[in-house]
């Protein structure tokens, strides 16, 4: 049963920034929905106390992708679908158009929004992997001004994050990245569609002379929430690239990956699926240039 509660619809930041002002521990902000309204239909706790929603879908602001001074915003009511037919984020960010593509149903990406996918803060987040490696970070407004702080800081805890009760997020914000940078993005489920992620990963790579000069790589569902890995990135910088650097990097991930989670039930059969999954994913981007 979906409880009772005040509907607000803001047609402006200002008027956004009004509401949050007078707004409680129990309200909610609505952009896509897809969490809350199942939400309701469940009964669950962290859904059920709310009886206020502001719907910011009638923002103007918050509906554009645009390209300012080297940096791409990307609003907070862009939904998936959005993501996947936008030129600029195809020609810079391919790794979130993959990672959008692999969201739900078609249903589903035309109703869900990237921003409410790592607001939520799920550990099968699929946009969070990308955006980490995008090194992307999020403009958050309140009724007493503006702050941005990265991605990865804001993520703390599976469904909890840095947003207080009188917060927006109304960016991402990402710089564009550097045009020879080689990378993917790996979704694993148990099924091919409408399929939520066991295991998920993203790398970019940019080599020189057949070396590692730069590398990013980040985790989603195989740890309790959306993780770059720093040390891995920095260990491997310089090091040559070949089927041996990858087997070893492969091999660090699950080393890591296994301090951040603690040995599982399902570690046995995980770990051994996370590094060949990586392994693969680096010989058939990355593989040929050492050939």
């Amino acid at each position: 049963m979906i409880p009772q509660f005040k509907y607000y619809r803001p047609k402006s930041i200002n008027e956004l920034k009004s509401i949050l002002g007078d707004m409680q521990d129990n309200s909610r902000i609505l952009a896509g929905g897809t969490d809350i309204v199942p939400g309701f239909i469940q009964q669950s706790s962290r859904f059920t106390s709310i009886t206020n929603l502001i719907d910011i879908n009638c923002i103007a602001d918050l509906k554009a992708i645009k390209n300012v001074d080297g940096q791409v915003l990307i609003g907070s009511a862009i939904t998936f679908a959005e993501i996947m037919k936008n030129e600029l984020i195809q020609t810079h960010f391919p790794l979130l158009t993959k990672a959008a593509s692999t969201v739900g149903s078609i249903q589903i990406r035309n109703r869900a929004t990237v921003v409410g996918n790592f607001v939520n803060n799920a550990p099968c987040a699929d946009s969070v992997p990308p955006l980490l490696v995008y090194d992307a970070s999020i403009k958050i407004i309140s009724p007493n001004g503006e702050r941005n702080i990265p991605l990865n800081e804001f993520l703390l805890n599976p469904y909890e994050t840095q947003l207080k009760k009188n917060e927006c997020v109304t960016e991402i914000i990402i710089p564009a990245p550097k045009e020879n940078f080689i990378g993917d993005f790996y979704k694993l489920g148990r099924r091919s569609a409408v399929s939520i992620s066991r295991i998920s990963l993203a790398f970019l790579m940019h080599e020189e002379n057949k070396f590692i000069k730069e590398f990013k790589i980040a985790s989603g569902a195989i740890t309790p929430i959306g993780k770059r890995f720093y040390e891995i990135e920095n260990a491997f910088v310089g090091k040559e690239i070949s089927s041996e650097t990858f087997m070893e990097i492969a091999s660090t991930l699950g080393e890591k990956v296994l301090e951040t989670t603690g040995l599982r039930w399902s570690t046995d059969y995980k770990l051994p699926v996370v590094q060949q999954m990586l392994y693969q994913l680096l010989e058939r981007n990355v593989g040929g240039i050492s050939g």
